[in-house]
């Protein structure tokens, strides 16, 4: 039977992390890193297929899943989520580790290797290569974007059921199959008067105020030293464009891999992808 999951709590920056741990004392160590608004839970079906020896950890990013939000006045950024890794390493002791990122957790494992290159033996990116800071011409709306945001009161939608609150999900992913989008809402909500809401902090809709440009990003890419891996889904968000092939010029990618799915592919081929997790990292 496999080994069964540790719930810890990390503390970033005085915010309490949700972090969930298998096997402490086993070999390698693998960080996973969650998507925009997911849990760590999106991760649950590849897991199964894993070897039962390796050391894996999952965190919830600050305000997603079960960690907790951000003081009342606070705010989000990007680099925090670089704080959350770094505090889980160091929480864990662990020296170095390998990093498992989808969509956001892509772009935050990318910009952590680079950053602290020694602590990291690999990358995984699935579905995921970079952010979109979008052209200089709109970084005024952006800075404009951030300030209306900032007016607005947070709010959270009740839904009658999780199973509502799942087709929510769909509605904005229309890749994500039923049974995912079910799994997700599953962990990703808690009982409210009227039904479930998400446990998400409503601040991450709000829009950033700046973001990388592109020269930033490819200079980003080209510090990476350690190997990277890149799964895609056939249907995803990864396109065949000039912006694309210069990022992965930049990045040099020991391995590419296309599965038939779509952004959520590692819930869709969830034993390819582990396959493909074993075969790189060993």
């Amino acid at each position: 039977m496999p080994p069964s999951f540790e719930p810890l709590i990390v503390l970033s920056q005085g915010i309490e992390l949700h972090v969930r741990q298998r096997h402490p004392s086993g070999t390698p160590a693998v960080l996973f890193l969650h998507g925009w608004l997911d849990n760590s839970h999106t991760f649950d079906w590849v897991l199964e297929h894993l070897p039962d020896t390796w050391r894996i950890v999952l965190i919830d990013f600050r305000g997603m899943g079960r960690s907790a939000h951000v003081p009342f006045g606070g705010n989000y950024t990007f680099a925090d989520y670089l704080l959350d890794v770094e505090s889980t390493l160091d929480t864990l002791g662990l020296s170095e580790a390998h990093l498992v990122g989808h969509s956001l957790g892509g772009n935050v494992a990318t910009a952590y290797a680079a950053a602290r290159p020694a602590r990291i033996k690999s990358v995984t990116l699935i579905e995921s290569l970079g952010p979109t800071g979008g052209s200089p011409d709109g970084a005024l709306d952006r800075l404009r974007g951030f300030l209306d945001d900032a007016q607005r009161p947070p709010r959270r939608k009740s839904y009658p059921s999780v199973e509502e609150a799942a087709a929510r999900l769909r509605e904005n992913n229309s890749s994500l199959t039923e049974a995912a989008s079910l799994h997700l809402a599953r962990y990703g909500t808690e009982p409210a008067e009227g039904g479930y809401v998400f446990r998400f902090d409503p601040l991450h809709r709000r829009r950033f105020g700046h973001g990388f440009d592109e020269a930033q990003w490819l200079a980003i890419l080209s510090a990476i030293t350690s190997p990277v891996q890149l799964l895609s889904g056939s249907n995803g968000l990864t396109a065949d464009d000039a912006r694309v092939r210069a990022r992965l010029a930049a990045m040099r990618p020991a391995k590419t891999l296309t599965l038939s799915g779509g952004h959520h592919v590692h819930m869709e081929q969830p034993e390819a992808v582990a396959r493909a997790l074993e075969h790189f990292i060993r």
